[in-house]
């Protein structure tokens, strides 16, 4: 019996491991505004771009470079990601508001989040690790955050960067597959 309990915990020792390694900052699952499920730890060999939105903020335009990253990189490795957020009070209310907002507007086709708060104390705690780990909460809607492979580096911008400024793309095409 004690032979196959240990051969049991062996065999299972690589899914284990394979959990494990996960780095703690990507080491979260989110629900999409369509009910789907985004684990990060799918992604950590991967470029992350990370964004708060808001529907009724005067930087949502963005929203058109956002989903033409996403579309031009993804199949090269590029995980663009929205977290819709009231905290600077311009967002709708419901997720089904903010999904179709962003589909019928701009045609957003890259994960998009539940409603959360992303800085303070109410902060989702995926944001509190980005915060953290770059060392600057969201000033404004559309902050960014470039997660490299691994969760290695976290780098913050500010909301008048334009997703695909040249700092940032320097982070993410190295990064590519």
């Amino acid at each position: 019996m004690k032979f196959l309990i240990q051969l049991l915990m062996l065999c299972a020792l690589p899914f284990y491991a394979v959990a494990g390694d996960c780095p703690a900052l990507l080491n979260h699952q989110f629900k999409t505004l369509q009910g789907e499920t985004v684990d990060l730890c799918q992604y950590q060999d991967k470029p992350i771009l990370v964004v708060n939105t808001a529907s009724k903020c005067g930087f949502t335009p963005q929203f058109e470079k956002l989903e033409a990253m996403f579309s031009q990189y993804k199949a090269r490795g590029l995980l663009v990601i929205g977290f819709p957020s009231n905290d600077f009070r311009q967002e709708l209310q419901s997720d089904s508001e903010i999904g179709s907002f962003c589909k019928l507007t701009y045609g957003v086709k890259f994960p998009m989040v539940t409603k959360s708060h992303v800085r303070g104390d109410d902060a989702n705690p995926f944001y509190k690790q980005l915060i953290a780990a770059s060392g600057n909460s969201p000033k404004w809607n559309f902050y960014k955050y470039v997660i490299t492979p691994g969760g290695k580096s976290v780098h913050s911008f500010s909301s008048l960067t334009a997703p695909d400024d040249p700092d940032i793309m320097k982070l993410i095409m190295p990064n590519l597959k």
